[in-house]
């Protein structure tokens, strides 16, 4: 009796809305190649000592016996990357309330390609890094996938590649910030501020009340959201982390409208903000080697190894792997027109780990010493992935058609 084949995952996200976050997603990556760019020459280039500086810069304010002082850098690291993180769950809520992570049918195939896009990364990094226990922290740098770089490739591309791959694409690329989110939480949090994290959580608590009471206006929550990344901030625990949290109470219906949601409103507006200004000040404050002083002993240290094998072999083997076990047991089928070269080229894309593997890199790695090597293994895996990826895509036929 021949066995039922599961149904191809249908594309419930209206394809328009889909273009538009690509043409979104891939001009923010244009900027953001040339913020990491223009970090790269200056620190290479007579500016360099003032690049330097002005990323020392410290400024802050005082609020009575509590005292918020801090470089320019981390300011961009924990106080614009909490604004990030914000987007990224509010994002989540809506994929997983109503959109392609909304059913275990349409989170199946994306859902289990992206943790095996974490694990295998991970894994490859500690291959290189076992012997050295001072650098194991960095094991998660390379199981992160750059949304904005990735969709960019893609989005060159065109036609070329079919809409049930760029949803794919997208929905991997979610779920695998959330990981990241789960990740940062569980295993790169400094010494914890019992009081600090006592008073997010009443902070927690109160954003939760005002969901529940119906509360529709966004101030009450933000006022609330900023009072909870304070407290995070003194804590221990990564401020980005307030982000997700404040995310994750903002009403997504309003008596069933949801096209007017506070959600869908915040989430609108701030979309611009972070493609074209957040992410590209992240870049270029922290992506500057000064290559002159680097030999090529730095490519060869075990972080710089973990991390370029990791984004670019750990990432499309560990998503591939995935993909082809769970279609040869049924579990799930490639979308429509899409075929498994296709397939492999998007898988190649998600080591493209930029961002976020920056991000993860320095809270993994606080001194120094091992910033060129991280940069180094986050820049190179990440080059090689985005045009091994865009290759592949490039002369892939899709499923049902010959080559042309």
């Amino acid at each position: 009796m021949p066995t039922e084949t599961p149904p191809k995952p249908r594309l419930p996200v209206p394809l328009q809305a889909v273009r538009e976050f690509l043409k979104l997603e891939s001009a923010g990556g244009i900027l953001l190649l040339a913020a990491a760019a223009l970090a790269l020459i200056l620190d290479n280039s007579p500016f360099a000592a003032e690049y330097e500086h002005l990323l020392e810069l410290h400024f802050g304010l005082t609020l009575g016996p509590i005292v918020f002082e801090k470089s320019l850098l981390h300011w961009i690291n924990d106080g614009l990357m909490a604004v990030f993180f914000f987007l990224v769950g509010l994002e989540i809520k809506r994929e997983v309330l109503e959109g392609e992570l909304s059913s275990v049918r349409q989170v199946a195939l994306p859902g289990l390609c992206a943790l095996g896009g974490m694990a295998a990364p991970a894994l490859v990094y500690l291959a290189f890094n076992w012997a050295t226990p001072e650098t194991r922290a960095g094991w998660a740098i390379p199981a992160a996938t750059d949304i904005a770089f990735a969709v960019g490739v893609m989005a060159l591309l065109g036609s070329r590649v079919p809409e049930g791959l760029k949803v794919f694409l997208l929905a991997l690329a979610i779920i695998d910030d959330l990981g990241a989110i789960v990740i940062i939480a569980l295993f790169y949090t400094a010494d914890l501020s019992l009081l600090s994290l006592g008073l997010a959580g009443v902070g927690i608590l109160g954003l939760v009340l005002l969901n529940r009471l119906g509360v529709l206006r966004l101030a009450p929550y933000l006022l609330l959201g900023l009072f909870v990344w304070v407290c995070v901030l003194k804590s221990g625990v990564h401020a980005t982390l307030a982000g997700v949290a404040l995310a994750f109470a903002i009403p997504l219906k309003v008596d069933g409208d949801r096209a007017h949601a506070p959600l869908r409103r915040c989430e609108h507006a701030l979309h611009p903000w972070v493609t074209y200004l957040i992410m590209p000040v992240f870049a270029f404050a922290n992506a500057g080697v000064a290559l002159g002083s680097v030999g090529i002993d730095a490519l060869l240290q075990p972080v710089a190894l973990g991390i370029t094998g990791g984004l670019f072999i750990g990432k499309q083997l560990g998503v591939m792997l995935v993909a082809v076990l769970g279609a040869a047991l049924g579990l799930f089928r490639l979308p429509d027109r899409v075929s498994w070269m296709q397939m492999y080229g998007a898988s190649v894309l998600t080591g493209i780990g930029f961002t976020m593997s920056l991000f993860i890199g320095t809270l993994a790695f606080a001194g120094p010493e091992a910033a060129a090597p991280l940069r180094l293994g986050v820049l190179a895996g990440s080059i090689l992935s985005a045009v091994l990826g865009y290759i592949v895509l490039r002369v892939a036929p899709s499923e049902g058609r010959a080559p042309g």
